[in-house]
């Protein structure tokens, strides 16, 4: 009978301390879920309502923060060094990070095995576009019009994209006048003041385009988009060159493995509700689309061998 007893209560203590199942964690207290843009862009549209979601969900009381700066790398360099405890998650986008640990490694204070990822929410796929009556219609033509008549200009708001442009003069003989901007309502300002002859957006441009004042020339994406469907690629317009933003969810590495995954199968929940897909569809015309906890770390390893090739 005392062995008996002993022996219960060694099992009761093993199952005392044994780590709580993805099913059984939650976060003591709140969780908080860091926004790396500014109150009012797209991703802080996108990343309020999946917090949202997520909380009616699991019963957890989350918290929707904005941390600025560097295009979320200042969020995620406080995420990476945060204590591993699972109480804050950060939503990012995947090419702001990568363009800069390809052009300038030294100074990022993470690298991208300093995360653990949780997943996806949705691609955003790139474009660029003209005001309606630009003497181009398409990659290549603008191209040939570069070249014969000289340099164009083109407002761009992210590292990624100036490298795109750079890559693309260095292999064609195109001229280009990249021209910077605060953000991409600033490049849509710029395009149809005519400051500047073309730029980039991520669905900015949707109302304009709507209103037959702008055109699609080209996307960055591996293929055309459905709500571009005339616009050809670069890949298509004999340009080699191909990068799709990606909406992405990380916290810190080192987190209790049954923490990621109680975290990532509350993502995965939420991004697959009809809520979260509205928001997705209104603010970039696009599906979500998770990845998952390995498929994101994959995502981010293979676009940072993209951006390493697109600046060589």
């Amino acid at each position: 009978m005392r062995r008996f007893s002993k022996l219960a209560a060694m099992a009761m203590a093993v199952l005392i301390g044994a780590p709580a199942s993805a099913e059984e964690w939650a976060p003591k207290g709140s969780l908080t879920l860091e926004i790396g843009f500014a109150a009012g862009g797209t991703t802080d549209v996108i990343g309020r309502v999946l917090a949202k979601v997520m909380e009616e969900q699991t019963g957890w009381n989350i918290v929707a923060e904005n941390r600025t700066g560097g295009g979320g790398i200042a969020m995620l360099t406080g995420i990476a060094k945060r204590p591993p405890r699972g109480d804050v998650i950060g939503m990012g986008v995947n090419m702001p990070v990568l363009a800069k640990l390809a052009t300038d490694p030294d100074t990022m204070a993470f690298a991208l095995d300093d995360l653990d990822y949780l997943g996806t929410v949705a691609s955003t796929p790139i474009v660029i576009v003209a005001r309606k009556d630009a003497p181009f219609d398409d990659m290549r033509s603008m191209i040939d019009y570069s070249i014969e008549n000289g340099p164009i200009s083109i407002g761009f708001i992210a590292l990624g994209q100036r490298l795109v442009m750079e890559k693309v003069a260095r292999e064609t003989g195109a001229k280009f006048n990249l021209v910077a901007g605060e953000g991409s309502s600033e490049t849509m300002k710029l395009i149809l003041g005519g400051q500047v002859q073309a730029g980039f957006s991520s669905g900015e441009h949707f109302p304009f385009e709507d209103a037959g004042d702008m055109k699609e020339i080209a996307t960055t994406a591996p293929e055309r988009v459905s709500w571009a469907p005339d616009a050809p690629t670069f890949i298509e317009s004999g340009i080699d060159i191909f990068f799709d933003p990606v909406f992405f969810i990380a916290t810190t590495k080192g987190t209790d493995p049954a923490a990621v995954a109680a975290l990532s199968q509350a993502l995965d929940a939420a991004v697959a509700t009809d809520e979260v897909a509205e928001a997705v569809r209104n603010a970039i015309r696009n599906d979500p689309k998770n990845l998952g906890s390995e498929g994101a770390r994959q995502m981010m390893l293979d676009g940072l061998e993209n951006f390493i090739a697109l600046n060589n």
